[in-house]
């Protein structure tokens, strides 16, 4: 039952064996090799069904602990071209594997990753079979997103959509939403850079005439300026009422220290300023 350069199946790969024989293991399968040393074992632990001799079986194939061939009717639950969300059961030093409903996980390579995916996260994939004949998954699925979007419909400025992350570019991230809209995330528009997979939730900012949609990540001005507020002055609470930044201190400061933008971090210290709550002296920023 090892697997030979005789053999015609290899792991990964799904097919449908005749059943040649039953066994106080399971049943074997007709590898179609013309010598039963090479027929494969479908354990009875792997049967969803009662098979026979005779019955045409469609099997998942994968390598057991001691590299042989074997065979399980647990088969993926989608088919080649086909997306979904899949979840992350293991990763390697050479890729991935992702949960397909199959007795194995499926391979997802370097090359087909968005991002580094980690063990328990779930991210958009699609099942293909790759050169050597296997079956494995890839995360770039923009095509495969594209063609099953829809165009928004009765969608407005403001309105709250949940979606997850796809892929990003060096413009931002996009999102596949819950009612299959694509949305675009401008970097600008996000505080901290959600992982891909992820699930969010998002403002919408514009509707394009082409029913895609721009989103932010970020809360809208009115009430930004008032959750940023907050922010500083518990800051400040916690660094002896006082810190040592101001109006006047580099933009590059101000978003390591609080992430935000020089313009909202000024929106907020004005607002502060008016309600009488801060002083600003020597570029020092006070409790009053």
């Amino acid at each position: 039952m090892k697997e030979t350069a005789s053999c015609k199946y290899g792991p990964s790969t799904v097919a449908t064996l005749k059943v040649v024989r039953l066994g106080e293991m399971g049943a074997f399968l007709d590898a179609e090799t013309g010598n039963t040393s090479d027929d494969i074992l479908l354990h009875k632990t792997q049967q969803t069904a009662p098979v026979a001799v005779g019955d045409a079986v469609k099997v998942f194939l994968y390598l057991d602990p001691k590299h042989r061939l074997t065979a399980s009717m647990r088969v993926p639950k989608m088919r080649e071209g086909q997306i979904a969300r899949l979840k992350v059961i293991n990763v390697s030093k050479d890729g991935a594997f992702l949960d397909v409903g199959a007795e194995r996980g499926i391979f997802l390579p370097y090359a087909g990753m968005r991002g580094r995916p980690q063990v328990g996260e779930v991210v958009w994939a699609k099942l293909y079979t790759d050169k050597s004949g296997r079956l494995a998954v890839t995360m770039e699925v923009e095509d495969e997103i594209r063609r099953a979007s829809r165009p928004a419909e009765g969608v407005k400025v403001g309105d709250i959509l949940q979606g997850s992350i796809y892929n990003y570019t060096e413009k931002g991230a996009f999102l596949f939403s819950d009612e299959r809209y694509i949305v675009f995330i401008a970097n600008g528009e996000m505080a901290e850079r959600p992982r891909v997979g992820e699930t969010v939730s998002v403002r919408v900012t514009y509707v394009r005439p082409d029913g895609r949609l721009n989103a932010s990540l970020r809360e809208a001005k009115e009430k930004a300026l008032v959750t940023d507020a907050g922010r500083l002055l518990e800051f400040m609470e916690h660094r002896n009422s006082r810190m040592p930044y101001s109006d006047s201190t580099s933009p590059e400061v101000i978003r390591d220290k609080f992430h935000l933008s020089k313009a909202a971090f000024k929106r907020a210290l004005g607002h502060l300023l008016k309600e009488g709550r801060i002083e600003i002296k020597d570029g020092w920023t006070y409790l009053k």
